[in-house]
């Protein structure tokens, strides 16, 4: 019995070795292998691509905010127990491939009321396998493929929510800071404005100067007034967004104190001379196993036009007597094979098609991705190879702005010069100091966008 047992589980051990599903080979990639090129794009940089988050962004206190972050964000414990569902489900599926042994014992009496003649015992003990479905064409190999594919993708997709947390929180903070720069700048204007208001409103007095002229000095003071309103909603909204992404309350100390702080702080991420990194990017990672799951779902459909072969047996031993029952006299034994084929009708036929169908969408999602990938890394080597040249220009423009103000308000004081010039130098002035800000926000956004857009931190497998 227990030889013939074995020498069915071993034919359908060789027999399992049949797969249904089409071979699976990596599509080729849908972007060109290498960077562009062209006026907007930098010198080509060499050397490995990618770079690890705390290398990234050396601030020490917003590396404080990214480690909360990556504690607390609940859309990555949202991932996390996803992945650990997809994990659990594959391991499901896995022990399908193995024949499930259980054991059991049972025991009954029987009195008469009246006679003994109706007394009986009887006990019972058994050790089976239960419908253990013998794999000859693949199909629960392939259900377990499936399934371990979808568990994979699964985890790259959390790799990917980690990379994506560790951005947005960078670029959320260095947003906070650019709109504390602003709030601080519209507010030295409204007190600029002020003492060039009381000027004017003195020598309007003494009849040196126009109502118009007090009249022009309020628009400057009421258009900073109204910055400062609406940069001290920024200001609030942006640590809201903040401790959203964190998950919890972002402490006074942690907060950034100036976007030029933050700048220096923040590094440049290597992209390498080849796309090819994109291919190890999470989320190409993650289509990429999604297509390898719908690849294998083909195997399955396939293996279910073929017949069903499953083994039940089980060894056990009867008797009358609980004493005797583990005796040789009362042992027995079965084995019961049974066998299906689909003959006419049923689902198999649109299942297949059905796996076909989505194995096409996933290629076409992976394909995507790849060029999606391809195309955030192009956008941000474009902004890299311009912006600073954007920066220097904007510093200069502030810097003669400056200094334009500053000669024109001194001459009007001394009143060798007209208040109209003045107040267009200042408002000048103005406007290049928050166009200045907004270019260093621009640049470091980039700096982030091209960290997310390679996708190379092994840090945070850690």
């Amino acid at each position: 019995m227990r030889r013939t047992i074995l020498t069915l589980l071993g034919l359908g051990t060789m027999l399992s070795g049949c797969d249904m599903a089409p071979h699976y080979v990596r599509p080729a990639s849908a972007a060109p292998s290498q960077w562009p090129q062209g006026a907007a794009y930098g010198a080509e940089q060499d050397g490995k691509p990618g770079m690890a988050w705390r290398t990234v962004f050396a601030d020490p206190k917003l590396q404080k905010v990214i480690e909360q972050a990556l504690a607390n964000n609940r859309d990555l414990r949202a991932s996390l127990a996803s992945v650990a569902s997809a994990r659990a489900q594959y391991h499901v599926e896995r022990s399908y491939q193995l024949p499930t042994i259980a054991g059991g014992a049972d025991g009954s009496i029987t009195r008469g009321i009246k006679t003994s003649a109706l007394d009986t015992n009887s006990y019972s003990a058994n050790v089976g396998m239960s419908s253990f479905e013998l794999d000859l064409f693949g199909r629960l190999k392939n259900q377990t493929k499936e399934a371990f594919e979808t568990y994979l993708s699964t985890e790259s997709g959390m790799r990917s929510t980690r990379l994506t947390i560790v951005a947005e929180t960078a670029t959320a903070y260095a947003t906070l800071a650019s709109d504390m720069d602003l709030l601080m700048v519209a507010k030295d204007t409204v007190a600029s404005g002020q003492r060039s208001l009381e000027l004017t409103q003195s020598l309007f007095n003494s009849g040196l100067a126009s109502a118009g002229d007090v009249q022009s000095a309020i628009t400057v003071i009421e258009q900073a007034k109204s910055d400062v309103a609406n940069d001290t909603t920024l200001v609030a909204q942006d640590r809201n967004a903040l401790e959203l992404l964190v998950g919890a309350p972002v402490a006074d100390d942690l907060l950034p104190a100036s976007l030029a702080e933050l700048d220096s702080s923040i590094g440049n991420v290597p992209a390498g001379l080849s796309s090819q990194v994109l291919l190890q990017r999470p989320d190409v990672l993650e289509a990429e196993h999604s297509l390898k799951s719908a690849n294998a779902a083909i195997g399955e459909a396939r293996a279910a036009f073929f017949p069903t072969i499953t083994l039940t047996s089980a060894v056990g031993v009867a008797s009358s007597a609980l004493s005797s029952l583990f005796t040789g006299g009362a042992l027995n034994w079965n084995v019961a094979p049974s066998a299906s084929v689909p003959l006419l009708g049923g689902p198999n036929k649109g299942n297949l098609q059905y796996a076909k169908a989505q194995r096409d969408y996933y290629l076409a999602q992976y394909e995507k991705a790849v060029q999606s990938a391809f195309r955030d890394v192009a956008d941000g080597l474009a902004r890299r190879g311009t912006i600073t040249d954007q920066r220097a220009a904007q510093d200069r423009l502030v810097a003669a702005s400056a200094k334009a103000y500053s000669l024109a308000d001194a001459q009007y004081r001394a009143g060798t010069g007209t208040f109209i010039d003045a107040l267009t130098d200042q408002r000048t002035l103005y406007a290049a100091q928050q166009t200045r800000i907004g270019t260093m926000l621009t640049d470091i956004g980039n700096r982030i966008t091209l960290y997310g857009a390679i996708g190379a931190d092994a840090t945070l497998g850690e």
